[in-house]
């Protein structure tokens, strides 16, 4: 399941987001994009409240590969860059993950983790940050 949200969090009913829970730790894959990371989903299954730092910019974001034996990485080189993003920057208030995959630079200093897995239960969770709207 790809999950996208960006200002609806709080309208997604608390069944829907148990039933996804549930569904994530009976096996079911879950792929968090950008700003989901405040979903009520990505929420409950981190266990924390996902903050973050963040400011709207046109930075130059560069999104190193940091893992590039990792399937997810197959095919990407050393980094790509994006023109103009706007910035996600630590502290990200998640757990450790157990994959750190590809981690961010913006223009003003900042750095993100940008792709992380968690597995919770039987279930496999990739966050990826890059993707503005």
């Amino acid at each position: 399941l790809v999950w996208w949200g960006h200002m609806a969090h709080d309208e997604v009913q608390e069944d829907i987001v148990e039933r996804v829970k549930q569904r994530v730790l009976d096996g079911m894959g879950l792929i968090v994009l950008h700003s989901g990371h405040f979903s009520k989903i990505f929420k409950s299954l981190m266990g924390t409240g996902c903050d973050l730092k963040w400011r709207e910019s046109d930075d130059k974001e560069r999104v190193w590969n940091v893992d590039p034996s990792h399937p997810i990485a197959k095919g990407i080189g050393e980094y790509f860059e994006i023109e103009k993003e706007e910035m996600y920057g630590e502290h990200f208030d998640i757990p450790a993950p157990d994959e750190l995959i590809f981690v961010s630079w913006f223009t003003g200093g900042e750095v993100f983790r940008s792709g992380a897995t968690f597995k919770r239960g039987r279930g496999k969770i990739f966050y990826f940050r890059p993707g503005h709207e």
